[in-house]
């Protein structure tokens, strides 16, 4: 396997894997824009559009097996951190993020950045939420390497908001909650995601986790933001209290067979009871840290829908 930087740059190089994902490709470019060499990991069954459109871009594109440790570990050489924005169920998440993280080890990487994009799931105990415990099974794993580790905590990706999350409710003109309607919740937009994920794989002084916000809402501030967004007035609507919302999810995830979906409904459930709960609310936001990052509000994604 050859590996040929093709991008010019003289600053760090960066490997990433999931650049072939929405997030990992906006990763990618933010990379690029700031002059780093980026080399993207892929499979032999990518998407070729996309893995053209990453070379097109000045990005490195070097497929690799996963499962092949020499291979992965070569591809790995020379960087200053690994960044991963994979994506799936417990395979990907803990499997093939720990494969990707033996690799960086054995490469001699100094930095490695996990696919945490999240809530607080650090605050949040086992069994309650799928998704984050994968993401906990392999922060067991990575914290027990020998190799610096960044986890960036963002929340919920706000650009959900215009409809994959069922929170706003634009034709009557409502917002939806659980429990308490003060409640604080954290939104950030992919792209602030990315661009901060971005400027922290090219900072060497990390530390073990950070926290960002592109805003920071209860359900009142999104009846407010989506008034401002739309210019109609919206209202709240309570769907039900936190301990009805979790007999819910045991019935939906009960009733629903057993699929590889990474989002069933009953996921969905889980993340948005975890963010009303207002467990997993991250505190405090290193916002700051990145001066040159202008933060999105949700008015501003709710208006550009």
């Amino acid at each position: 396997m050859e590996i040929n930087d093709t991008s010019g740059s003289q600053q760090a190089t960066i490997v990433l894997a999931g650049a072939t994902g929405d997030l990992g490709g906006r990763i990618a470019r933010s990379l690029l824009d700031k002059g780093a060499t980026v080399r993207v990991l892929v499979r032999s069954q990518s998407d070729n559009e996309k893995v053209n459109a990453l070379r097109e871009a000045g990005a490195t594109v070097v497929e690799v097996d996963f499962h092949n440790a020499a291979e992965l570990t070569r591809a790995c050489e020379g960087a200053s951190c690994v960044v991963s924005a994979l994506s799936g169920l417990h395979y990907v998440m803990v499997g093939i993020q720990y494969l990707l993280l033996q690799a960086a080890v054995a490469a001699g990487v100094p930095r490695f950045i996990p696919s945490d994009f999240a809530i607080d799931f650090t605050k949040l105990p086992y069994g309650i939420n799928r998704n984050l415990d994968f993401r906990k099974h392999f922060k067991d794993r990575l914290d027990n390497a020998p190799i610096a580790a960044t986890s960036i905590l963002n929340g919920m990706f706000s650009d959900l908001l215009t409809g994959q999350a069922p929170i706003v409710l634009f034709p009557i003109k409502r917002v939806m909650y659980y429990g308490n309607p003060n409640q604080l919740m954290d939104f950030t937009t992919i792209q602030n995601t990315a661009d901060y994920t971005a400027a922290a794989a090219l900072d060497p002084s990390t530390p073990r986790y950070l926290r960002i916000a592109g805003d920071v809402l209860d359900a009142q501030g999104l009846c407010a933001a989506a008034s401002k967004a739309t210019g109609e007035g919206f209202k709240l609507l309570r769907v039900s209290g936190l301990g009805l919302l979790n007999t819910i999810i045991k019935i939906t995830k009960t009733l629903t067979p057993a699929s590889n979906e990474v989002f069933p409904a009953w996921q969905g459930m889980q993340y948005m009871r975890d963010m009303f709960s207002g467990l997993s609310k991250l505190d405090p936001l290193d916002n700051n840290r990145y001066p040159e990052i202008k933060w999105t509000s949700v008015a501003e994604v709710l208006k550009n829908r």
